[in-house]
């Protein structure tokens, strides 16, 4: 028997799966690393996930361009043909807590519930070696996108990097199709503007 959509009954949702790993361990915090180890294949989206909390939390200016390099590091690592992502020593140690990414899976779970709908495994060939090259390097021009200093952009990225996230996870190639297209569409925009805004210089001196 199938469920919904075609999704086979015991599937997992992506928060489900989240949510457990946050709650499986004792302790206030937990670290980068011990959450991402239980999730192997999936570790990659979940990686992201995290990546796009703080474009939905109120921090200080520049927390884009930290995220956007993490989110750089971890496309390049795709495209190296990585099956898991690699943490270095002092990342996979960095403490969460867990409070608080429980919190804001609650804060989002509206926008959640809805990907978790639309979501379901299709055009899988999409989402596994070697067509992860072409998510990797989309990944990349996407977090250059979060990098760059463009006022009013961290909740448009922080989405796309949410729906990639989960588009990985839930291995819907559909989805990873939408997020490429819009993503190069971003890339062609602010690269028109970039254009534009250079010739205005130009002229005026």
């Amino acid at each position: 028997m199938m469920g919904r959509m075609g999704r086979k009954p015991h599937d997992r949702r992506t928060t489900e799966i989240l949510t457990d790993a946050l709650t499986a361990q004792d302790g206030e915090r937990i670290a980068l690393g011990t959450l991402m180890a239980p999730l192997q294949r999936r570790a990659f989206g979940f990686l992201l996930l995290l990546l796009a909390i703080p474009n939905f939390i109120p921090v200080p200016l520049g927390v884009g361009g930290v995220m956007g390099v993490l989110v750089v590091a971890l496309g390049l690592q795709m495209l190296a043909g990585l099956e898991r992502p690699w943490l270095p020593g002092w990342l996979a140690r960095r403490m969460l807590p867990r409070a608080a990414l429980l919190r804001f899976l609650a804060r989002i779970a509206p926008f959640t519930r809805w990907l978790e709908r639309l979501c379901q495994p299709r055009l899988e060939r999409l989402t596994v070696r070697p067509l992860t090259i072409a998510s990797g390097l989309v990944m990349v021009l996407l977090g250059l996108l979060l990098a760059l200093p463009i006022p009013f952009t961290n909740y448009l990225f922080g989405g796309l990097l949410l729906a990639f996230a989960f588009a990985l996870i839930e291995r819907d190639g559909a989805l990873l199709l939408g997020v490429w297209a819009i993503t190069l569409t971003c890339v062609a925009l602010s690269a028109t503007f970039s254009h534009a805004l250079a010739g205005q210089w130009r002229e005026l001196f």
